[in-house]
This record gives C-alpha cells, sequence and structure tokens, in this order.
C-alpha cells in the first residue's frame, strides 16, 4: 500500500488567544510529551553577550522559579518522574514536558510555572558561568571543533550568528536581568507553536492549555534571521595542529531550502558524496584507495538565506593531499558527464522507501509540522514530494 503523508489540517488547533497546537493522541501508554517550539535562539544575541541566550535556556530549566528555589524545582520534577527540559538554539528555542498521564495536571502547572517565572539564580548562573568558561578553555582541544568554527566564519562571517564565538568577557557579562529581558521576548504565547502527542483527549487537552496559558503575556512573533553579508573567497585554508591526521572540508555557499531545483541538488550530493558506501566519494576516497574511515558531502540548505554545501574527510598527514585530489576530481566528473542511470535508480529508491520514516512517530510527525509552518515550507511539499523525486532525469 502506497503510503500518503499525513495532512497537517487534521492535527492543527487553535487556542482563544491564537496560540497554534498539533495534537496527535496516541493511548498506546499512559504518556504525554509537550513541546513548545519558539522563533529565536542565538541570533539574537548582542555582539557583546555571545552566549546570552544558551545560557538563558539553561537557566529557564536550571534556575528554579520566582516562587521555588532550583533545589525545590528540581524535587517536584523527579518525584513525579517528569522530565522537564528547556533550551535556545541558533534560530529557535524550545521546552518539552514528558510525564505519565496521571500526574499531566500537576506537571502542567508547574512546567509552565517555569517557562513563565524563572526565577535565574544567582548560585545556578554562576556554576553554568564556570562551565560555559571551561568550554571556552577547552575549545581549541579538539581539531573538529577547531575547522567547525573556521569553515563557519569563512562561509558566514565572524560577524554573523552561524559563526560569532563566545568569550570570557561576554560569558562573565550575562546577568539575570539580561536573560529576563531575552526570555521576555522569546518565551511567550505570542512566539510559540505547541505540539502534544499521546495518552489525552483532544478536547479535554484543549481545555487545559487555555487553562494554562490564561494571564500569560502574549508577545510578538520575533523576526527572521538576518543573512549574512559575508562574500566567500575562495582559497586554501589551513590551521596548524600536532596531530597525525588531517581534517579536510571542502566546499562552497549553495541554495536555500525552497529552491526549486533543492530535489535535484539533494539527489545529486547522494550520490556524490551523501549516500554512504554507494556515494562515489567513499568508494574512491576509502573503499578504493584506503585514505580515511569515512569521506562524504553534505548539502544544508538555509531556510533564510543560502546555505552550504561540503565535502570532509580525515586522513593521515602524509595522505591529506592525495584524498583531496580525488575528493575535486569527483566533484569535476559530476559535473562535467551525466550520472549513471544504476546511480539514479539507486538515490530514488532511497529517498522513496525511507520517506514515511518521517512520519514513524507521533512526535516526529508533529515536530514536522511545527517545523514547516515556522518556516513557511510549501504546504505541498510531502504531498508531491514522491513525484518529484522519480520526475528527475540525468
Amino acid at each position: 500500500m502506497l503510503f500518503r503523508s499525513p495532512d497537517p489540517a487534521q492535527f492543527r488547533h487553535t487556542l482563544k488567544d491564537g496560540t497554534v497546537v498539533y495534537l496527535a493522541p496516541s493511548h498506546e501508554f499512559p504518556l504525554i510529551n509537550l513541546t513548545m517550539t519558539f522563533k529565536g535562539g542565538s541570533n539574537l544575541d548582542p555582539a557583546d553577550m555571545v552566549g546570552l541566550a544558551g545560557m538563558t535556556g539553561r537557566m529557564v530549566r536550571d534556575g528554579g522559579t520566582t516562587t521555588m528555589k532550583p533545589g525545590e524545582l528540581d524535587e517536584a520534577f523527579d518525584f513525579m518522574a517528569t522530565q522537564a527540559n528547556a533550551s535556545c538554539g541558533d534560530t529557535t528555542s524550545s521546552a518539552s514536558l514528558n510525564c505519565l498521564k496521571s500526574n499531566f495536571d500537576e506537571s502542567l502547572k508547574l512546567f509552565v510555572d517555569m517557562l513563565r517565572n524563572p526565577g535565574f539564580d544567582t548560585g545556578r548562573l554562576e556554576t553554568n558561568r564556570g562551565q560555559a568558561l571551561e568550554g571556552i578553555k577547552q575549545r581549541n582541544d579538539d581539531a573538529r571543533g577547531i575547522i567547525g568554527r573556521e569553515w563557519s566564519a569563512l562561509l558566514y562571517g565572524r560577524d554573523h550568528f552561524e559563526a560569532r564565538q563566545s568569550t570570557e568577557k561576554g560569558i562573565k557579562s550575562i546577568t539575570p536581568d539580561a536573560m529576563r529581558e531575552l526570555h521576555k521576548r522569546i518565551f511567550n504565547p505570542g512566539n510559540v507553536i505547541v505540539a502534544v502527542s499521546g495518552d489525552f483527549e483532544p478536547k479535554d487537552m484543549l481545555a487545559k492549555l487555555e487553562t494554562a496559558f490564561t494571564g500569560w503575556e502574549r508577545g510578538a512573533v520575533l523576526a527572521d534571521p538576518v543573512a549574512p553579508t559575508q562574500v566567500l573567497k575562495p582559497g586554501l585554508y589551513h590551521v596548524q595542529k600536532d596531530i597525525p591526521q588531517g581534517k579536510v572540508q571542502i566546499g562552497l555557499r549553495s541554495i536555500k531550502r525552497d529552491d526549486p531545483d533543492y530535489i535535484p541538488y539533494m539527489m545529486l550530493n547522494d550520490i556524490l558524496g551523501g549516500g554512504g558506501f554507494t556515494s562515489r566519494i567513499m568508494t574512491q576516497v576509502r573503499s578504493n584507495e584506503g585514505l580515511a574511515y569515512s569521506a562524504g558531502s553534505r548539502m544544508s540548505p538555509k531556510v533564510y538565506y543560502p546555505g552550504e554545501w561540503r565535502g570532509s574527510f580525515e586522513s593521515k598527514s602524509p595522505t591529506v593531499a592525495l584524498a583531496t585530489k580525488i575528493v575535486l576530481d569527483e566533484m569535476q566528473k559530476i559535473r562535467d558527464n551525466p550520472v549513471t542511470d544504476e546511480e539514479l535508480e539507486t538515490t530514488k529508491k532511497q529517498i522513496i522507501e525511507t520517506f514515511p520514516r518521517t512520519f514513524e512517530s507521533k512526535p516526529a510527525m508533529l515536530g514536522v509540522f511545527v517545523g514547516d509552518e515556522w518556516t513557511n515550507r510549501p504546504k505541498d511539499y510531502w504531498k508531491t514530494l514522491r513525484d518529484k523525486v522519480n520526475a528527475v532525469t540525468k
């Protein structure tokens, strides 16, 4: 039977205050999973206080509330075997609650209090600040961290949030007041989409959420992230580190997620280096030449501005140049000549046969719906994906 992607409209609801809620009941286990996704994250960090959003997200959970000390909040959640978390990413922030159906009401009340009235306890702040400062000290210990940092700076510019790095001065300047100001902008009902899956009845859940959101000041939806202004300068960039292995990334800026040619690009990358052991880069660099344990490529389009494409591998220092030449040769070959019929058929099957996994669980399905709504993905994207893949020619 041909799999058909679920219709988001069948799961979408709206509270009286306008908050969008996606509900997916499932009565297999007496558990409820609730996730709130907010717009905005580290893209909102001031230039002189990079790390503010990350610290704010951690402290929403770790810092207690205005009426409960951190230890009391931890103990209350632990007593109910409830998991509650909050975090801020690059362009979105989230808070999640996972609990038994039997104590959902009490867990939700505590969870919403945590989000609405964070305490930003100074003792917990100093603990988190110390961990962040230690992370800065260790930032150059791992070569992977170094190459990732420098790669982002080259592609997006050191002044863009994609590449900005926290500093000791910036971390030390983070205060509870600065976190409260950012928290108020991000964590509010006017800037959130809610997703709930598990053992509940939709009508009852909507009523519980209505009550929970009552009196919570509704802010505004935050603006889209600012696009980078960096102009990529082609060249060879090298960071010296005394290790017996070279870590290499080769690439360029690519496309936006909703580019009309996104699907052909995705398939082309799958053949070149994204398809694991069936891809050309892996076959040549690892299987045929034995120069690297892992090698491949990744295309990462961005929603609001062009993303990147990169080929990468790790190889012994004496064989880095040879492996680099092989990757560049494979890039040139796939530009100059059509892919084979077998390669095209393999990547089509791979995409189509794994497509249902996108919706294999209720939380995953709702996560897709929430992400698509926040980023305005074309409504027919999932319904037409299979046909668009099959239509791609050499």
